[in-house]
């Protein structure tokens, strides 16, 4: 019996993300990305004689969408692995339908935990966790003097929660807490009212779990109404997007982010990305697609002239590889590629680097 998505000329994988709604920013960008990459790949003759063709599906960043459209692709159009999620509601939603079909759930763009713990044959990360990022998130504000208190300001989902988790266990083991909390409802800009209300505990810093579009409202209430803390959140947010969005408010912001900056030309990885990506698709989330496809072509070429989804998750759990500066191992006992984590500032619509 031939295996699903695998023809004699081409590899099929499916796509489920953001492409419309507040977060679509991100879904495009990983969608931009990888696509790049099979560009590249496919000019090439693709591996071992196939194309690689990626089939994109809109979930519009909601769960019961993207679990729909992940049954769709493993059962009518027959794709080999699934690729460049974006959310962890949304990948809470699909993970499901792919385990069940025994189909291979590669680099979602979420830090969730759920994804990683407890470990699954199917199920691989490019990018570091959200316990990752609210590690550095936690030792930046511990070394602050005149950050005496600390508010978090959340989507009311599971994303919410694990960064909320990560954040309080990061926090108290250095002795520090959250000690205000505020609200808000997935998809939606009415952020005002969770806003005022943090305003009453008067945080000096505020971290925010949610979408570029919300976080741009958020800064700009905050800034409205006198409430002056410091905005750190993790690197879901879509730095590109929340800048446009948010405009000078912006400024001061902190963002962690999972991958090297787009605009580092020290990396042979960045030389290449920019080569392949169109200029107006440059930034943090394209270039993360562009890696997930980066890797899923090299275990795809390790997998051999005849691969299965068994060939591909061996050749995956053995991988290591450097992408031009940026290093990436799994291993039989770790499916998480990168634990690499980068805190940057936004100053003049630019995120710069701050050195920890």
């Amino acid at each position: 019996m031939a295996e699903p998505g695998i023809s004699a000329d081409q590899v099929l994988l499916g796509m489920v993300n953001a492409q419309s709604g507040p977060a679509s920013g991100l879904g495009a960008g990983v969608a931009a990305g990888a696509q790049a990459y099979f560009l590249r790949v496919n000019a090439a003759g693709g591996i071992h004689g196939r194309k690689i063709r990626l089939l994109l599906r809109d979930d519009g960043y909601e769960p019961a969408r993207t679990a729909a459209l992940t049954r769709e692709l493993i059962e009518q159009d027959q794709v080999f692995a699934l690729l460049g999620y974006v959310g962890t509601p949304t990948s809470r939603a699909a993970l499901p339908v792919a385990l069940d079909a025994e189909v291979p759930y590669l680099f979602p763009f979420t830090g969730a935990e759920f994804l990683r713990k407890p470990l699954r044959k199917t199920v691989f990360n490019v990018r570091a966790s959200y316990y990752d990022e609210t590690e550095a998130i936690a030792e930046h504000l511990s070394q602050d003097p005149q950050i005496a208190s600390i508010a978090i300001l959340m989507q009311d989902d599971s994303f919410g929660e694990t960064v909320k988790g990560g954040l309080a266990g990061a926090l108290y083991g250095r002795g520090r807490h959250i000690q205000a909390e505020a609200r808000i409802k997935r998809n939606s800009l009415e952020v005002a009212a969770a806003v005022q209300a943090l305003k009453a505990a008067q945080p000096d810093a505020i971290v925010f779990v949610g979408t570029y579009s919300q976080l741009a409202a958020a800064v700009k209430e905050a800034r409205r109404i006198g409430l002056n803390a410091r905005f750190l959140t993790v690197s879901f947010i879509g730095t590109e997007h929340f800048i446009s969005a948010a405009g000078a408010a912006a400024q001061g912001v902190y963002i962690t982010q999972v991958m090297p900056s787009p605009y580092n030309l020290s990396l042979p990885l960045i030389q290449q990305y920019l080569q392949d990506i169109p200029p107006a698709d440059i930034g943090y989330a394209s270039l993360e697609g562009y890696v997930d496809a980066w890797v899923f072509s090299e275990a795809l070429r390790k997998a051999g002239r005849e691969p299965s989804r068994e060939g591909l998750l061996n050749a995956l759990q053995t991988l290591r590889v450097d992408l031009g500066g940026f290093a990436l191992a799994f291993s039989p006992d770790s499916h998480q590629g990168s634990r690499a984590v980068f805190l940057t500032r936004i100053d003049n619509g630019q995120a710069l680097p701050v050195q920890q």
